[in-house]
């Protein structure tokens, strides 16, 4: 595997959570829901300014959702390109429900989701299997990107996919990695491959490990 890694050009790729959303939907499933940041959460942007420019991005990729352009705005000078694959998985009528809600209400519904089969759907939502195939696809233009460094503005379940994807993991797997508000996961790419060289970079330390707080 090593020695395969080696024969391709090395690539890094930095994965940028939004920063805190507004505070009303903590503990909610958000992903198609389009809000913006909170106070906290434009204190978290702010302050991510000299971790990204340490780096040197030469490609800036960003979901459509406002959480995620708020995020990147006050990187003033790096030229952002919208890529609605980044944007996060459409949960449906789960939108803006706690994950006790929707247990309560359809337990049934997300024992099949725990299964992660991709002919499942969120009810109103999205199919796993447009998600996954929206993430491939994702991958696909971080590999062929011509920079050596890209950064990627998205959602905690967009990034624990490409994780999966890049790592050779079934997307069930999703779950072993959580991913911080305003937090860089960084992955050094050789070709279609990829190595995990740092999980959660900020200038934050917060706790936000729980179900709902998976994907956003």
């Amino acid at each position: 595997m090593f020695s395969s890694l080696n024969k391709e050009m090395k690539k890094k790729l930095l994965l940028l959570r939004h920063a805190e959303h507004e505070a009303a939907h903590l503990h909610q499933f958000i992903g198609s829901t389009d809000i913006g940041l909170s106070e906290h959460g434009r204190r978290q942007a702010a302050s991510l300014i000299s971790l990204i420019r340490r780096y040197r991005p030469g490609r800036c990729l960003c979901s459509p959702l406002k959480r995620c352009l708020e995020t990147i705005q006050p990187l003033q000078g790096i030229s952002t390109e919208i890529n609605a694959d980044l944007r996060e998985v459409d949960f449906g009528s789960w939108e803006r429900k706690t994950f006790d809600e929707i247990q309560q209400s359809d337990p049934e519904t997300v024992n099949q989701w725990a299964d992660f089969s991709p002919a499942f759907s969120f009810p109103g939502g999205e199919r796993l299997e447009d998600f996954l195939i929206r993430i491939q696809r994702a991958a696909s233009t971080f590999v062929s990107c011509p920079e050596e460094t890209i950064l990627a503005v998205t959602h905690a379940g967009v990034i624990r996919a490409l994780l999966c994807h890049f790592l050779g993991l079934h997307p069930r797997q999703y779950v072993l990695f959580n991913v911080d508000y305003a937090s860089l996961t960084i992955l050094d790419l050789f070709g279609g491959k990829g190595v995990l060289t740092g999980l959660n970079h900020s200038c934050f330390s917060e706790d936000t490990t729980s179900w709902d707080t998976l994907f956003s």
